[in-house]
């Protein structure tokens, strides 16, 4: 026979490992917002150096131009 106390400790244990899974999720979600604001601001800060340019060559006009269309 088990103590009492080792039923409920047990109990908690697994209806923790529930939430942290659910916590682990949510951060995960966050971490991959995260990761696609910065893309976006990487794309956003290459244009805006791609736009500053008064000469380009065509594979900079090319990408200015992809950017353009993607990001707006």
């Amino acid at each position: 026979m088990r103590p009492e106390g080792i039923k409920a400790a047990k109990a908690r244990r697994i209806s923790g490992k529930g939430k942290a899974i659910e916590e682990f999720k949510s951060i995960m979600e966050l971490k991959m917002e995260d990761l696609m604001k910065k893309e976006k601001l990487s794309k956003l800060a290459i244009l805006d150096t791609l736009l500053a340019k008064k000469d380009l060559s065509e594979s900079e006009e090319v990408v200015k131009n992809k950017l353009l269309a993607e990001c707006f």
